[in-house]
């Protein structure tokens, strides 16, 4: 077992939100104290700090994910309060990602600004009784805000959202994406001085490998993709949010009417495996409607999409649970419109006994709503799914009613969460 090591090393408690660990509980820290989280390997998530209420800055987690290496971040993009480094443990101490003065050199330049400037930066960069920052909001947010935090943390941070869709990103956000050496344990510092893993011996460099990679982890509810090299084509961007690997299914409808399909249930397209938290890119044709699911058995949560529509020429899909659920998904645009739906709770556990089913290899499903060749649809798992979701996440029922996800660029992302 592998640990986050998390040092509050700043002279009051310092609340942390935990996402993926600690039973995503909030965790404060005493001054001058030390926590320990289990971070067992394929696991992911964020610790980030908490300031007036407001996230701010925050390590990002993936462990042995691409390749057996552990991912890890300092980001910036919601904010910052207080300064951040991590480091995987037994790293020299000067190799370490993060801003370990961050508050400081923010504080610095902002002094340096044009009254145009600060006037401009008004909301969003916030100010102590003597006139110091004291925290500043969401960069991604605001377009002169994440140009001012360039200008004293490029390189050293996540500021922006890194590549996203057909845009490269920016190199410096992107290069905040390389992989660790393998799965260790890894030392988070959180500081209002400086957070270097050892103040007294300077930055040498990122604790990093050559190694690229692709994920995505859960920030501040939303999705945050992590940067790839990669220029995206036809197709889609595949998230399997599993600590184990799975393999996905493509099946092409038989035929598509006006707002109708023939659903393909025996002659999937192509498949492919997907390692735990891994992301990959699937190309596919542009004539391609139909769906994306984890496995070749019924029932299962349908990732419905069409690569290129004939109206607008853009990628359009939704998440479907008319033909049973087997874990939550999600879409998400991925040409910079920042557009998602679906969900990412995990609706089986609860679940009433009436509402379930069973794949034939024996795996717990929510039954299929719709009906199919082994009967009508189950009103138990209509009820109990719209219980849990509402109207407007995924199709339960009906054929309308809930908005699609569309991508400009050909390319949606599509994220499934195992329980």
């Amino acid at each position: 077992m592998h640990y986050l090591k998390i040092h509050n090393r700043s002279n009051h408690p310092q609340t942390f939100q935990c996402h993926g660990y600690n039973g995503n509980k909030d965790l404060t820290i005493n001054a001058n104290g030390q926590a320990s989280l289990e971070a067992p390997d394929g696991t992911s998530g964020a610790i980030i700090a908490v300031h007036e209420g407001q996230i701010g800055e925050q390590c990002e987690i993936t462990k042995h994910g691409y390749m057996g290496n552990d991912t890890i971040d300092i980001s910036n993009i919601c904010g910052a309060g207080g300064n951040m480094t991590c480091q995987q443990v037994g790293d020299p101490a000067g190799k370490f990602k993060g801003h370990e003065t961050f508050m400081q050199a923010c504080n610095q330049a902002y002094h340096k600004l044009s009254q145009d400037k600060k006037n401009q930066l008004k909301g969003h960069v916030f100010l102590d009784s003597k006139g110091n920052v004291k925290r500043i909001a969401a960069p991604k947010d605001f377009q002169p805000l994440e140009q001012f935090v360039r200008t004293f943390a490029n390189g050293r941070t996540y500021i922006g959202v890194g590549a996203w869709g057909p845009s490269g990103g920016n190199p410096a956000d992107n290069a905040q994406s390389k992989a660790g050496n393998g799965s260790k344990d890894i030392l988070i510092i959180y500081s209002d001085g400086n957070a270097a893993p050892d103040p007294s011996k300077p930055f040498t460099g990122q604790s990093i490998e050559a190694a690229e990679f692709s994920a995505a982890s859960i920030i501040g509810g939303g999705v945050k993709m992590a940067a790839t090299t990669q220029s995206l084509g036809p197709g889609i961007q595949l998230t399997n949010k599993s600590p184990r690997k799975n393999t996905y299914f493509f099946y092409d409808n038989y035929w598509n009417g006006n707002g109708e399909a023939g659903a393909n249930f025996d002659h999937p397209l192509k498949h492919v495996e997907v390692g735990p938290n891994q992301t990959v890119h699937v190309p596919l044709p542009t004539s391609f409607k139909g769906r994306v699911q984890r496995g070749d058995q019924q029932p299962a949560t349908w990732g419905e999409f069409q690569v290129k529509a004939s109206n607008d020429g853009g990628a359009h899909g939704d998440i479907s649970l008319q033909q049973g659920c087997d874990g939550a998904a999600t879409v998400a645009s991925t040409d910079g419109s920042n557009v998602s739906n679906g969900f990412d709770k995990d609706i089986l556990k609860g679940a009433p006994a009436a509402a379930l089913d069973k794949k034939p290899n024996g795996e717990k499903t929510l039954a299929s709503t719709e009906g199919n060749w082994k009967g009508p649809g189950n009103q138990a798992a209509v009820d109990w799914e719209y219980k849990q979701l509402g109207h407007g996440k995924a199709y339960i029922k009906g054929g309308t009613g809930v908005p699609d996800v569309a991508s400009k660029n050909n390319c949606l992302h599509f994220t499934f969460y195992v329980p």
